[in-house]
């Protein structure tokens, strides 16, 4: 239901209780906000099914989800560590990969978050698919966690432009000097980045056929082949909180949810 295995449930409930980010109340105690807030954003389910599954009104739920989101956001001082500027296992202990891209620590894509904004910005939100999105920014490392998410642009953005403004930031994303991220070829070519040869094959699926010809086909594959870890993590994000993926409800609690990370992403710098 909550899409997280017990003792991780319970886990999270305990972290946020030692840190002083949720407390109990006469009506709703702490377990209960957790698994309310885990519902919703695992399922996409709206305030109202949430509340007359769980005896409640949906003005409670919507403070509680509000007061939940909040706390976690916290958790970025206590669960973010700073990444490993060492070749990642995942390329050291492969022949395919090493040593060819001994100094690479991630991969780097833009994905889709699906977004409810007001009438007036549509516009600036709509994405070549015609749906209302925001272009999510993300690095990853290749265990698959993240290292850097910039949220917050509108659908409509180009990925270049996001990147630009994530270099941008006093605490935005940092490359170590002598390392580099896989990107696709619209982010262009830039210190810190490798694309992929333009013109050639590259996704994995051209080469199911006939295997590389030449070193240029050579290089695209292996670098497909480490790129499409973002993607897997992608994947994996969206099928586990629904709410990313589906369409929003959450209506003008879009302003509010933009206010609560407002907040945090000037607490954090």
């Amino acid at each position: 239901m909550i899409r997280m295995r017990p003792v991780a449930f319970f886990n999270l409930c305990d972290i946020l209780c030692r840190n002083n980010l949720l407390q109990s109340t006469k009506s709703v105690n702490i377990r209960e906000q957790v698994v309310i807030f885990l519902h919703i954003i695992g399922h996409n389910v709206r305030f109202r099914v949430i509340g007359s599954r769980y005896y409640r009104s949906t003005e409670t739920i919507h403070r509680y989800f509000r007061v939940v989101l909040r706390a976690v956001l916290k958790l970025y001082k206590l669960v973010i560590r700073l990444p490993d500027e060492s070749t990642p296992s995942e390329i050291r202990n492969n022949p395919r990969f090493y040593p060819y891209f001994k100094d690479c620590i991630g991969a780097l894509d833009g994905t889709h978050v699906r977004a409810s904004v007001p009438l007036n910005i549509q516009g600036r939100f709509r994405s070549r698919k015609g749906e209302t999105t925001q272009n999510v920014l993300a690095a990853i490392t290749f265990d698959l966690k993240f290292s850097y998410v910039l949220a917050g642009w509108e659908g409509s953005a180009h990925d270049s432009r996001i990147l630009s403004d994530a270099l941008s930031r006093p605490r935005g994303l940092k490359i170590p000097e002598g390392k580099y991220y896989l990107v696709d070829a619209g982010y262009g070519i830039r210190n810190g980045y490798i694309t992929p040869y333009r013109g050639i094959r590259y996704h994995l699926k051209e080469f199911s056929a006939q295997g590389p010809e030449n070193e240029k086909e050579l290089f695209n594959l292996r670098h497909s082949s480490l790129r499409i870890t973002i993607e897997r993590v992608f994947g994996i994000l969206k099928k586990r909180f629904r709410v990313l993926d589906d369409e929003p409800f959450l209506g003008k609690s879009f302003e509010d949810c933009k206010e609560t990370v407002a907040d945090y992403m000037h607490n954090s710098g």
